[in-house]
């Protein structure tokens, strides 16, 4: 299956957690961007989710596509956000989504980002033999 989302890319990412103390006992939370970006993301991704989610290994290969500005289009985006990070919120909204069971099941992954005339998430999952 392979598909694209048309957007800018959130640059916010998973790692970008917070944390406040009740009654003594830290509790994680996500600022109101990262909790945006997560709602982008899973509107995005719930018209693309498959009719069964996936019960084997698979492949995840991620094109994330920035507005270019001064870049010339296609060129390498090298400054931050880093692509694990990226990827992260990525494969937690597509759990929520359920495109698979676990996110365990992305035994391979390739992850690139680029300056683009056309920004938005190039997503491809494959199937891999066991």
């Amino acid at each position: 299956m392979e598909f694209f989302m048309p957007m800018i890319p959130p640059t916010v990412t998973a790692q970008e957690r917070a944390v406040r103390v009740v009654q003594g006992h830290p509790q994680f939370y996500d600022p109101p961007e990262v909790a945006e970006a997560r709602r982008k993301l899973t509107a995005h991704l719930v018209r693309h989710r498959p009719e069964r989610p996936y019960a084997c290994g698979v492949r995840l290969v991620v094109k994330w596509c920035f507005p270019r500005g001064r870049h010339r289009d296609g060129t390498y985006r090298i400054t931050r956000p880093d692509t694990d990070n990226l990827q992260k919120l990525l494969k937690d909204c597509m759990s929520r989504c359920g495109f698979w069971k676990d996110d365990a099941l992305v035994c391979s992954e390739i992850c690139e980002k680029f300056w683009a005339d056309v920004p938005g998430i190039y997503v491809r999952i494959e199937e891999v033999e066991p």
